[in-house]
């Protein structure tokens, strides 16, 4: 497989946390944070979908997220991390 190599720098409370949290996962920090990373891009282009959705047709009602969050199998009023 191929992999694309990358550096980057964390202030040391968040490099700790993330070490931490990828030892509790059983996954290497690399793994973990790809797994972080791939997590926030799919946020951003559903909030981008969404936005582009709502300009079209409204904005969605509360009724509407909920059922949303219901069909997807989230408690009303969370988010997924």
């Amino acid at each position: 497989m191929k992999v694309d190599k990358m550096s980057i720098s964390l202030d040391p409370e968040l490099g700790d946390a993330v070490r931490s949290a990828a030892a509790q996962a059983g996954q290497p920090v690399s793994s973990w944070l790809a797994e972080a990373a791939a997590s926030k891009l799919r946020a951003e282009a559903l909030a981008q979908f969404i936005a582009g959705w709502e300009a079209e047709h409204g904005e969605l009602t509360a009724e509407e997220v909920a059922r949303a969050e219901g069909e997807i199998g989230l408690a009303a009023g969370t988010a997924a991390a």
